[in-house]
């Protein structure tokens, strides 16, 4: 696994030179999804309805759980903590290993039992540049408006949740929200997210490039992807935040 992800890294640029057109078919596939389901099956879609439902929860059980101290005007802080170090990278990291992961594995995957990567191979292809490495920076271009998306959808939703749901003043709301909300929270929550997709990307091209035994090894392949890509997600989610705020929260909050 470690050859392989060394491999598929090391020719982005081979893939970006000699395979452009598959590339930017992928970066279309990736961002949108296909067909009639582009806007509604795709990540775009299925990411802005799982974020709106994240970030409402936060702001349901941040006001909850702040009322029951009678500190409930700090709902604005606890969504611009909690959706920026935590939310939004967790969210977007099991959204491309459920949505765009599992769909890779089950197509190199399906190529591979069906043999179609050693006839690419038997013509000269680099199969994983022309399989793999596309799909890394497919991945890599589609997270930037795909995250910057995320997040101001995971802005806005704790703020109406709020301010209509709860009747909490606007200028309550954003106040604290502007007050603890940092730039440099917002990037690195960037970082850890780029980082995610080189993980998850890597993972599920890897299991199934290597796929064997038919139909049910796809399936398999399929599976131990998604286990090991999604708990891959709360370790980098961790280490990251242990790593950037585990001696200095970057915050003082007083009543």
């Amino acid at each position: 696994m470690s050859w392989f992800s060394l491999s598929m890294i090391r020719q982005t640029v081979h893939a970006l030179r000699r395979y452009p057109q598959e590339t930017l078919r992928q970066i279309a596939q990736t961002g949108l999804g296909a067909g009639a389901m582009a806007f509604f099956g795709g990540a775009v879609g299925i990411g802005g309805l799982v974020v709106l439902s994240g970030a409402s929860l936060i702001a349901v059980q941040g006001f909850a759980s702040l009322g029951n101290i009678g500190v409930e005007a700090f709902t604005g802080f606890f969504a611009a903590l909690i959706n920026v170090r935590i939310g939004a990278p967790v969210i977007g990291g099991i959204l491309l290993a459920s949505i765009i992961g599992a769909g890779h594995t089950a197509e190199l995957g399906a190529m591979r039992i069906s043999e179609e990567i050693d006839a690419l191979e038997a013509m000269g292809i680099n199969s994983i540049s022309y399989l793999a490495s596309t799909r890394l920076v497919a991945g890599l271009a589609a997270i930037v408006p795909l995250y910057c998306g995320l997040v101001g959808v995971a802005f806005l939703s704790p703020q109406l949740t709020t301010t209509w749901l709860y009747r909490q003043s606007h200028g309550t709301y954003e106040h604290y929200f502007r007050t603890f909300l940092r730039p440099e929270d917002v990037f690195w929550s960037f970082v850890e997210s780029v980082i995610i997709v080189v993980v998850v990307m890597v993972t599920h091209c890897y299991y199934g490039y290597t796929a064997r035994g038919g139909p049910v090894g796809v399936g398999e392949a399929v599976g131990r992807s998604m286990r090991f890509s999604l708990v891959s997600v709360q370790v980098i989610v961790l280490a990251g935040t242990l790593a950037i705020y585990g001696v200095n929260p970057n915050f003082a909050l007083t009543v």
